[in-house]
């Protein structure tokens, strides 16, 4: 029996075994109004990826951000979730140019802090002074009042990709 490659890249672990590669690649939200979510996320500049209807009470939108690997799907009839609910993180590599691009799509957006992103009151006011990476952010909300954290990343920890 020969072995087929599936793609899937195996590295050492510190035990006996090996570990296989994960990769977030979907992330499902909750929403209130699939078509009210469907022109904010295309108001993003978001790529869209598919609508699936597979029964009458199930519909599928698919949406993916520029540059990434993991893509965010909605829709009506697949999460309990309630809307609002979801919490996600945006790695862009320059906080003011990302912020101002949004804002000039029509998007809603915080002001610009540095400092912990939880709890709110440890946020301070403006960019990280010295331009850390991971340390300025920005947040956004959809329609269904599901928050977006936006994190500048120039020099990524080890071990990320």
């Amino acid at each position: 029996m020969s072995k087929r490659s599936t793609g899937t890249k195996q590295q050492k672990s510190g035990g006996n075994g090996t570990r296989v590669d994960m990769k977030l690649e979907v992330h499902v939200i909750p929403v209130a109004d699939v078509e009210r979510s469907k022109q904010f996320y295309e108001r993003l500049g978001w790529r869209f990826d598919a609508v699936l209807a597979p029964t009458k009470d199930v519909r599928i939108v698919q949406f993916t951000p520029p540059g990434s690997g993991c893509s965010v799907t909605f829709g009506k009839g697949i999460i309990a979730g309630s809307p609002g609910s979801a919490e996600g993180t945006l790695v862009v590599s320059d906080i003011e140019a990302a912020r101002d691009e949004l804002v000039g799509r029509g998007i809603a957006a915080s002001e610009v802090w540095h400092g912990a992103s939880f709890p709110p009151e440890a946020r301070l006011s403006g960019p990280d002074p010295k331009r850390a990476s991971y340390g300025s952010f920005f947040s956004l909300n959809d329609p269904a009042d599901n928050t977006w954290i936006v994190q500048e990343v120039t020099a990524r920890l080890p071990g990320r990709v």
